[in-house]
Parts: structure tokens; C-alpha cells; sequence
């Protein structure tokens, strides 16, 4: 393949045996383009056309305290399919700490396990002493691509196709964003959240097609909390107050130690999407920690909202890790124990119900995005190594029959979070001439059933060296990965990814182009 290189990084990283610096989480430092990737399974889908986005964490210099694998660096991974054929870039964020770095030529800021004190300078987000790295999340909302961080900091705007910096979103509030906004495409709309140690401790915003906060409101909770992902539905926006916080006595030392507050029930905050403190319905239900929801929607007199269940959100620490042990806890799902779960929150009663949905062990999962706010049937979650925060197979659950199809990667295969790509309707299915299935019909939709279309995903295969973009078919994940393309180089291993698509993103620059006419016209 022929890769283009660009001038690198600077580095002071030294070489180390910490569990998130090695093996798929070492950190990768160079930035490159690849026209063409080459084809070396399969073939790629034709109705595939989109770009594939992934936000990665890479450490850049030698840290100032104990590494967590959160600190690293914000580096997005791209590979763009049209027609058959793919391109790949990747570029770190330019968040204003990561270019202070470069110019310091050493870390400035310790990361989330170091005590007060350890940064050289003042620090970013509700944590209020940590870098703002950009490293959580990655989403598009009108046209351009948004980089966050799970404790509200600033919005990082690049171009979704060039990747080019567009630096920070001028929108973004005082008190920052967390890492989850949520976007409506039929409005154009982006909701988000964000939280902190001073009240009213939680705020909840709206931002227009053109990007504009065009609404944005205190949630007033009674303390500092660890909020990190909301929902949304047509008509309501979902944000919790969860009782794993930080204890009070220990943040009045500034030490932020997170804890489980027993006795104290989960809470969700229901708001009309453009409304006032005075409009929140209040639900409560079982204490737990939830991390990311699936999808919400309306039916009838109920809110639902689907997502992970933890069943241990304080989990006991992995002893055999030394020194590392409570953080391996903390990012293992098998020690917080994390299960597909529904809530059902009555706005005429004002009940919740709850219901599991699976008994395995997953997160971070994706829905077909046609079905986001409406009543969904399938849902693919990600399954993890035992101890680690690595991805190593699926799950795709069949909430309504409890079906579930369960595909392991090789060992020491890693796979990313996989959107879901829907398959496009043919001719016919587009007039409405193919009947569909069950799940279509109930909702009365035309076109390819829920389940038909792909999973996009980047693996790291630590028994070669190397990583690959892979597509499976969601319909049947069992068979693994359709279609396998090769990377120019392993990638690090990292949280959040997004699928946008190319009618989206031609759609979305209509609509600007249209308004700067207006403007020129006047």
C-alpha cells in the first residue's frame, strides 16, 4: 500500500511493562494516509458508504504519576468505504494540551489516579486537575466530527473526512461537556449534559443544525455526581444522578475516590427536550452504575430506556495485579458485572419497572440507528477478556425472542466498538414492494429488516503485530469478519468509535451552503 507519512510527534515516552501502555494498548505515534487499503479477505460490500471514526487513547510523554489507560492522548482512526473501496488517516486531536505538550516537550498534567498536586498546571473538567485530552468520545452532529471527554471538558471540532483541526467548538459552556451528546438527525439537533462540584452540579443543553446552544438549563442535583452518558427519545432527554460518587468527606481534601453510597436508589431525570428545571419528571429505581445506554423511546404511557446494568459498581480489586489492581477493576467488566438491561419509567404513575435483558456479561453496544428513539429489537454488544478493557467478541441479542449469537475473536485478537451499518434498500424494498419481516412490520417500516446490514470494527492481533478493519454481518455475526482490510500500522486500543454516513454528510453540507447564501443575500 503506499503511505503517505507526516512530520511526527514529540516523545518522551520511555519504554515500560504498565498493563495500558503495552501489548494492544502501546501507544501509537505516528500519523499517516492511505489512499487505497488493501483487500485481504473478502470483498467490500458495495451498499457500504460512510465513514468509520474512532477515538483511541495514546500516551504521548513519560507520565508525571501512575498511568491510567483514560489519560492517553485523543488520536482518531479513519477509513472511509465508497464503491468497494476504502481509504485510511489517522490524526491526534490538537486539544490546547496536547499542543501545550508538544511546545513543553514533557507531560504537564498527572492523570486520574495521581494525587492533587501533581500536575504542573491547573487542570480541565469536573475532576478539575486533568488534561483535557479529548481521548472519550467521537460523533458527528452537522458536519463536523466532535472529540470529548468523560468528565466535561471542551468539544474538539475536526473535519469528519479530512481530519483536518477545526479546533474548539465555540458553543461549549463554562463547566464544559461530558463525553456522550446525543443527536437527533431528523431535527439536527445535539443534546448534552454536563456536571460538576458547584451547584446546581449538573446543566443540560441543546445545539442547533447551525451550532448554536440554543437551549441550555441547570438540573440541580444534591451533590457532586459521576454522570457519563444520557438518552434521548422524540420528546425527552434522560440524564441520571447514580450513587456511585465521590465520597464527600475525602473530596473536602480534594481526593477524588469514587464510591458506592449504599442505601441510596439510582435516579432519571425525564425533561422535554427544550425544557425548564420546573418540567423534570423524576423516576427512581435500583441502585447501580450505568455507563452507556443503547436507545430510548415513547411507547404509550412509558419512557424506555435500555442499557448496562452493573451489578458490582464498586468491584473488589484484581489482586493478582499488584500495584494496578484497583484500576484493572475498575475497567473490567466482569468485576463490575455489567448486563443488557430495560427500564420502564410510567409518566402517568410516576413507576419504574426493570427487567434483564441477558445474563451475559457486555457493554458498549450498538443499535441499527433507523430504530434510534423508536422501539428496537436487536442490539450488538461488545464481550471482553476476563480482567482487561479489551474488546474480544459480540453479542447479538434478540430482545424480543431472548436469542442471543455469540462470535469469540482469536485469542489475542482485539476488536474496537462496531457501529451498526444499515443495509440500503433495493429498488423494490425503497417503493415498497418487498414484504418485510416482523420486526419491520411493527413498526410499520418498508425496506430491509432491523438486523440487515454490517458491523464495522479495527482489530489488533497481538500474535502478528499488526491491526485490520473488518466487517461482519450483523445479521449473523457467528461467521466473524466478511471482509478484512489491512492497516498501515497496529493501532492502540482505545473507547468510543462512530459510523456516518456519506448522504448524512452531503446532506448536512447542503444545509450549510444554503445558509451561507441566505447571510450573502441580505
Amino acid at each position: 500500500m503506499q503511505i503517505t507519512r507526516h512530520p511526527p510527534v514529540k516523545t518522551t515516552l520511555e519504554p515500560s511493562n504498565h498493563p495500558y501502555l503495552t501489548g494492544a494498548w502501546t501507544p501509537l505515534h505516528e500519523e499517516v494516509d492511505v489512499a487505497e487499503l488493501e483487500v485481504i479477505e473478502g470483498a467490500i460490500p458495495v451498499d457500504i458508504d460512510g465513514i468509520y471514526l474512532r477515538n483511541t487513547e495514546n500516551q504521548v510523554h513519560q507520565p508525571l504519576g501512575r498511568h491510567h489507560p483514560f489519560d492517553g492522548d485523543a488520536m482518531i482512526h479513519q477509513v472511509n468505504i465508497s464503491g468497494g473501496k476504502a481509504s485510511y488517516r489517522n490524526r491526534f486531536v490538537r486539544t490546547h494540551c496536547f499542543e501545550a505538550e508538544q511546545i513543553a516537550g514533557q507531560s504537564l498534567w498527572g492523570g486520574l489516579m495521581d494525587p492533587a498536586g501533581t500536575s504542573k498546571r491547573p487542570g480541565f473538567g469536573a475532576h478539575g486537575g486533568l488534561k483535557d485530552t479529548g481521548s472519550t468520545d467521537i460523533i458527528v452532529h452537522a458536519g463536523t466530527a466532535y472529540a470529548t471527554l468523560y468528565q466535561c471538558g471542551e468539544a474538539w471540532m475536526l473535519d469528519p473526512v479530512t481530519l483536518a483541526s477545526r479546533g474548539k467548538a465555540p458553543w461549549v459552556p463554562l463547566d464544559g461537556i461530558s463525553a456522550h451528546p446525543k443527536v437527533d438527525e431528523a431535527t439536527g439537533e445535539m443534546m448534552f449534559f454536563n456536571y460538576s462540584k458547584y451547584a446546581p452540579f449538573m446543566h443540560y443543553g441543546v445545539v442547533d443544525r447551525t451550532g448554536r446552544l440554543v437551549h441550555y438549563v441547570p438540573v440541580p442535583l444534591p451533590g457532586p455526581r459521576l454522570p457519563h452518558d444520557m438518552a434521548i427519545t422524540k420528546n425527552w432527554s434522560i440524564l441520571n444522578d447514580m450513587p456511585l460518587y465521590w465520597d464527600k468527606d475525602l473530596l473536602d481534601s480534594n481526593i477524588h475516590a469514587a464510591r458506592l453510597h449504599q442505601g441510596v436508589p439510582t435516579r432519571f431525570a425525564l425533561i422535554p427536550r427544550h425544557g425548564q428545571p420546573e418540567d423534570i419528571r423524576w423516576f427512581e429505581a435500583s441502585p447501580t452504575y450505568v455507563l452507556h445506554w443503547t436507545n430510548a423511546y415513547e411507547d404509550g404511557d412509558e419512557v424506555v430506556l435500555e442499557g448496562y446494568h452493573q451489578a458490582k459498581p464498586m468491584p473488589d480489586p484484581l489482586e493478582e495485579m499488584g500495584r494496578y489492581s484497583h484500576m484493572m477493576a475498575y475497567v473490567d467488566e466482569h468485576s463490575f458485572q455489567s448486563r443488557l438491561h430495560r427500564w420502564r419509567f410510567n409518566l402517568k404513575t410516576g413507576e419504574t419497572r426493570e427487567e434483564r435483558l441477558s445474563d451475559c456479561i457486555v457493554e458498549f453496544g450498538m443499535i441499527n440507528p433507523r430504530y434510534a428513539m423508536t422501539k428496537s429489537r436487536y442490539v450488538w454488544s461488545t464481550t471482553t477478556r476476563p480482567g482487561w478493557f479489551l474488546f474480544n467478541g459480540y453479542v447479538r441479542h434478540d430482545t424480543e425472542t431472548g436469542e442471543e449469537q455469540v462470535y469469540r475473536l482469536p485469542e489475542g485478537v482485539y476488536a474496537s466498538e462496531s457501529p451498526m451499518i444499515p443495509r440500503k434498500p433495493s429498488s423494490s424494498e425503497a417503493i415498497g414492494q418487498q414484504k418485510t419481516p416482523s420486526s419491520s412490520e411493527a413498526t410499520g417500516r418498508q425496506g430491509p429488516s432491523e438486523d440487515s446490514g454490517y458491523l464495522v470494527t479495527f482489530l489488533i492481533d497481538e500474535n502478528t503485530g499488526t491491526s485490520q478493519c473488518a466487517i461482519l454481518d450483523a445479521s449473523d455475526v457467528t461467521k466473524g469478519p466478511i471482509c478484512r482490510l489491512a492497516l498501515p500500522h497496529k493501532i492502540c486500543s482505545g473507547t468510543h468509535s462512530v459510523w456516518v454516513e456519506h448522504d448524512q454528510l452531503r446532506s448536512d453540507a447542503a444545509f450549510h451552503a444554503q445558509g451561507l447564501q441566505a447571510v450573502a443575500s441580505r
